[in-house]
C-alpha cells in the first residue's frame, strides 16, 4: 500500500475512473492519503463522482510517472469519520479553501478490496493486492 501512494503522490495527477449507468467516467484526481490503515481519496459529496461511487462502488485509477504506469482497481467505501476528512485536508492543504471537515461536502472514501498492477515497457508487470 505504501508503494502506491508514494507512486500515487509523486505523480501529483492521477485519472479516477467510475460508472454512470453503462457508461465510464474518467477525470483527473489528486487526492490520496493514508488513514487508519487504508488509502483514502477525498471529493466532494456535491459531485457528480461522488454520487457515481454511492451507485456503483468499482473504481479504477490510472497513472503515469514517465517510465512506467500503475493500475488500481477498489472498492471506495465512505469514510464518515471526521479525522480521516482532517487528515485528507492536513495533507493537502491546498483543498482547506474549498473544504472542511465536517462541512457536509467533504468527503473521503478508503479503497478497499485493492488490486495494484505496476506495468512498464521495459518489465514484466508486477500486481499487489490487499
Amino acid at each position: 500500500m505504501n508503494e502506491v501512494f508514494e507512486f500515487l503522490k509523486k505523480c501529483r495527477t492521477y485519472y479516477l475512473a467510475t460508472i454512470d449507468g453503462d457508461q465510464a467516467r474518467v477525470r483527473p484526481f489528486g487526492t490520496i492519503d493514508i488513514f487508519d490503515g487504508a488509502l483514502t481519496i477525498q471529493t466532494g459529496k456535491s459531485k457528480d463522482v461522488s454520487k457515481q461511487i454511492h451507485s456503483n462502488p468499482k473504481i479504477e485509477i490510472c497513472a503515469f510517472d514517465g517510465q512506467q504506469w500503475l493500475r488500481v482497481s477498489a472498492i471506495a467505501v465512505e469514510d464518515t469519520r471526521i479525522e480521516a476528512a482532517e487528515s485528507m485536508l492536513a495533507s493537502h492543504p491546498s483543498l482547506q479553501g474549498r473544504y472542511k471537515a465536517g462541512d457536509g461536502n467533504t468527503e473521503i472514501f478508503k479503497l478497499t478490496h485493492v488490486k495494484a498492477t505496476f506495468s512498464s515497457f521495459t518489465s514484466p508487470s508486477r500486481t499487489i493486492d490487499w
